[in-house]
C-alpha cells in the first residue's frame, strides 16, 4: 500500500500547489490589467515552497516505514516490505506513465484538430455548424450597411464557403475539447510527478533499509 499512498500524496501536492497558483494568479490579474507588473517572485516562491513543504510527508513515510517495520516484526518484514514495494511500485510506475501520456496527448490531438466526430448528425456538429451560419449571417449584415469593411472588421471571411463536413472535426470549446482537457488536469501530474517518483520511493526505501540493517537486525 505504501506507493499507492506515497503516489496520492504527490498527486494532491500538485493540486494543491496548483490551487494556490490560480489563487494568486486571480489576485494579480486585475493588478496587471491597471498597468502594474505582475509579481513573478510571489509565483516561484509558490512553486518553491510547495515543492519542499509538500514532500515532507511522502518522504517521511519512505524512511519511517523500514525502520518502523523492521523494529516492529524483524528484518524478514522489511525485506517483504521491500519486495511489496517493488511489485506495487513498478505497477503504478508503469500506468501513471501510460495513462497520463495517455491523456495529455489526447488533449494534444483534439487541439491540433485531428480528432472526427463519429457521426454527421452528432449535435455538437450541427451546433457548430449553426454558429458558423450565425457568424456568417451577421457578417452579412455589417456589410450591408457599410460593404468597405473588411474581413476582420465583419469577423467572417465572406469568400469562405460554410462546408457541414467540416464541421466534423473537434474544435476547442467542443465538449470533446473540454473532456480533453480534464483528463490532461489528472494525467500531468500522473506522467510527470506521481510516476517518476515511485524510483524515489523504491530506491530511498532499499537504501535506508540497507545503511540501518544492522540495527534492524
Amino acid at each position: 500500500m505504501l506507493p499507492y499512498w506515497f503516489s496520492a500524496l504527490t498527486m494532491g501536492a500538485v493540486g494543491d500547489a496548483a490551487q494556490q497558483m490560480i489563487e494568486e494568479i486571480e489576485r494579480q490579474y486585475p493588478i496587471i490589467m491597471a498597468g502594474e507588473k505582475p509579481d513573478h517572485e510571489k509565483c516561484i516562491s509558490i512553486s518553491t515552497e510547495a515543492s519542499l513543504s509538500k514532500m515532507i510527508a511522502p518522504g517521511a513515510i519512505v524512511i519511517i516505514s523500514p525502520l518502523a517495520i523492521g523494529m516492529i516484526f524483524g528484518y524478514t518484514a522489511t525485506a517483504g516490505l521491500l519486495a511489496g514495494i517493488i511489485v506495487s511500485g513498478i505497477q503504478i510506475a508503469f500506468s501513471a506513465s501510460n495513462t497520463g501520456g495517455a491523456w495529455d496527448n489526447c488533449k494534444k490531438m483534439v487541439e491540433a484538430g485531428m480528432l472526427e466526430r463519429s457521426g454527421t448528425a452528432d449535435k455538437g456538429m450541427l451546433k457548430n455548424f449553426v454558429d458558423a451560419l450565425q457568424a456568417k449571417g451577421d457578417a452579412a449584415r455589417k456589410l450591408s450597411n457599410n460593404p468597405n469593411l473588411t474581413a476582420e472588421q465583419t469577423g467572417y471571411d465572406m469568400t469562405n464557403p460554410i462546408n457541414p463536413e467540416a464541421y466534423r472535426i473537434v474544435r476547442k470549446k467542443d465538449p470533446e475539447h473540454a473532456a480533453a482537457v480534464v483528463g490532461d488536469t489528472v494525467g500531468d501530474p500522473l506522467k510527470d510527478t506521481s510516476g517518476p517518483s515511485i524510483n524515489i520511493l523504491v530506491k530511498l526505501s532499499a537504501i535506508t533499509s540497507l545503511v540501518f540493517g544492522t540495527f534492524i537486525a
